[in-house]
């Protein structure tokens, strides 16, 4: 799949995640075999460029192309000016958010929220298209509503404005995260128009992967939460694509490896404090399902120090490997 003068060296791409999708996530999940991965979505209102939060979401040293950083807005010239700052600042590809169902994002008519209005996406996508000479890609929902499915229309607005590529989350903004996606507006977009789509929801193994794009004959994937604590999803449905044979699941050495050096690349992203507070999380994700997750995860919610953490973390892989070889 290509993305302006981009070939992807996959056809799956980490789906953009506020508080997930920072650097070291990025990385991490195109070293195990993401074509692409999106940024966490920076604002279009210049003020927050300051901040410190805006400047790590927009950091990309050392991260492989290309580089896509999403942008949110609803003001087409704010918009225009937030691809060039970013442009400027290392993206190598824009993505505008339109499928954001965040209340907060939607009361200021931003994300999902702009569905409503297709002249407003016109004028947004036109200015954004206009302001930057690199590729600009577009994410939506299917709709505001299920009585508002009007995804073939948005699509058809996002080819005649130069968009390169669309990723489709095959809910409305309504259903927010609930109830499964839904593939026929997905397949339906992929026969009105000519650009590269990319569908998103639900999408949770390499057979669920391999269904959906025959079913829609989407170009690529997108993988959002399947992807939190097990990164290496994408080389398991790349392995499956490409030869038809599921990989064996990671062994738990593995793992460990690979949390281990999550948690390095999140203590330098962030220093000590912020890097130890961002890794409860994913240590939740990486630990879940396994045995004693819960008492691991209750003392690792009380560490306030890098070393701590890191103790407690290869104390728990210990107690595994332990108890798998008995």
């Amino acid at each position: 799949m290509r993305i302006g003068a981009y070939t992807l060296t996959s056809p799956l791409i980490l789906a953009p995640m506020a508080g997930v999708t920072d650097r070291p996530f990025r990385q991490l999940c195109k070293r195990l075999g993401a074509g692409m991965a999106v940024s966490e979505m920076v604002s279009a209102n210049s003020l927050l460029w300051g901040s410190e939060k805006t400047r790590r979401r927009a950091d990309h040293l050392g991260e492989t192309e290309p580089r896509s950083i999403q942008i949110v807005g609803a003001d087409p010239q704010l918009m225009a000016e937030a691809a060039r700052y970013n442009v400027a600042n290392g993206a190598d590809i824009i993505d505008i958010n339109m499928g954001c169902p965040a209340k907060k994002v939607c009361n200021v008519m931003a994300g999902s929220a702009l569905l409503k209005d297709e002249k407003r996406v016109a004028e947004i996508l036109a200015a954004v298209v206009n302001a930057v000479e690199v590729p600009v890609t577009l994410k939506i929902r299917t709709g505001w509503d299920k009585n508002q499915r009007n995804a073939v229309q948005i699509a058809a607005i996002a080819e005649a404005a130069g968009i390169q590529a669309l990723a489709i989350h095959g809910r409305t903004r309504a259903c927010a995260y609930t109830g499964h996606a839904e593939y026929d507006t997905i397949a339906e977009v992929k026969q009105h128009v000519s650009i590269p789509i990319i569908a998103n929801g639900d999408i949770r193994t390499p057979q669920e992967a391999k269904a959906v794009l025959d079913y829609t004959k989407a170009d690529a994937v997108m993988i959002g939460r399947a992807a939190q604590g097990r990164p290496w999803i994408f080389r398991e449905i790349d392995h499956y694509l490409t030869t038809g044979e599921l990989l064996p699941e990671p062994s738990i050495e593995e793992i460990r490896d690979i949390l281990l050096g999550h948690l390095q690349q999140l203590y330098e992203f962030y220093g000590e404090y912020t890097g130890v507070r961002m890794a409860r999380k994913h240590l939740s994700w990486y630990s879940k399902g396994q045995r004693e997750a819960s008492v691991f995860r209750d003392e690792m919610n009380r560490t306030t120090s890098r070393s701590a953490q890191l103790q407690l973390t290869t104390q728990f892989f210990a107690q595994l490997i332990e108890q798998q070889a008995a």
